[in-house]
């Protein structure tokens, strides 16, 4: 049989973090964290972490496990929370898988296809051609050798933009190929994927708030801490959501009240590309998070408690 693990999914600001802690408490589950930002040691507020009180009540995995320039893929996620979860299983606890980074939710389902390694080189030289021939020349080569992962990834996504590219000058072979010859064979557990999601406008305000108690929590000091640290604003770590805003009040490049709002908008659009990639992930069941106590009976048939 397969090990049960349970999925809450969703965009930033939808109450993953509650209502995990509830399921986690009444089925004795560990949570396993699959947020890409929540891996780095000192990326607190921005992060939104759970607590340290939250984290001591219920065990808490893969928070807090590489320090800010460090790298960390979604290959890296794949096998060391695959391993948490078998730790979780040996101690006859439930994983309990949340975040809000639907890659590593998907290849942690499904494994990763066999593609073939970095090759620094040939990035370098792929980041040489981006500056000669200007910014958007990587997307548009991306798009005539393989639409279907030029659309999925987008103009913006320069380091998804450049893989694409490096196994596709390796193989001969578009990624796509590759990601839809793999699909989900490499599933290792049984599967109940919650997804949660509210009417828009509560989940823009939300947003809205949890931005406000950002900034007001301390993120601009917890920013400056990391660059008198020595990090360096350009890591792919303080790029992230938050990070990068307080980064431009830091440097005098934006005054807060602009750089909150563009924050807030950031943030939504971000919201939004996360509703679209859950709402393609097969077997989801969404639910408002609202409703925990019809999740709860969810959870309690899967287990077949």
């Amino acid at each position: 049989m397969k090990p049960k693990v349970i999925i809450i999914a969703g965009p930033t600001a939808s109450g993953k973090t509650a209502v995990a802690l509830t399921l986690a408490r009444e089925f004795q589950a560990a949570i396993v964290s699959a947020d890409s930002v929540q891996v780095y040691r000192f990326l607190d507020i921005g992060s939104a972490k759970p607590t340290l009180s939250e984290r001591n009540s219920v065990q808490h995995y893969m928070i807090d496990i590489r320090y800010p320039d460090q790298d960390f893929s979604a290959g890296d996620y794949v096998k060391e929370a695959r391993a948490v979860i078998e730790k979780i299983v040996e101690k006859s606890m439930v994983p309990l898988v949340v975040g809000g980074t639907g890659l590593y939710i998907r290849l942690l389902r499904g494994g990763i296809a066999d593609l073939p390694q970095a090759d620094i080189k040939l990035r370098s030289k792929f980041r040489e051609l981006e500056q000669k021939e200007g910014s958007g020349s990587l997307f548009r080569k991306l798009e005539a050798i393989d639409p279907a992962s030029a659309q999925k990834i987008g103009p913006s996504n320069l380091g998804r933009i450049l893989r694409a590219l490096e196994v596709f000058e390796l193989t001969g072979r578009p990624i796509s190929e590759f990601h839809k010859d793999h699909a989900l064979r490499d599933c290792p557990y049984e599967i109940l994927y919650v997804g949660l999601t509210s009417q828009r406008e509560k989940l823009y305000r939300s947003i809205d708030n949890r931005v406000d108690s950002m900034i007001n929590g301390g993120l601009l000091e917890e920013a400056r801490d990391l660059f008198d640290r020595g990090y360096n604003k350009n890591l792919k770590s303080l790029q992230s959501l938050g990070y990068r805003h307080a980064g431009m009040v830091l440097a005098g490049e934006m005054d807060l009240s602009e750089a909150t709002q563009v924050m807030k908008k950031d943030t939504r659009h971000y919201a939004k590309r996360q509703l679209t990639w859950f709402r393609s992930e097969p077997d989801v069941r969404w639910f408002d998070p609202q409703e925990i106590s019809t999740i709860g009976v969810e959870v309690d048939n899967f287990l077949g408690h």
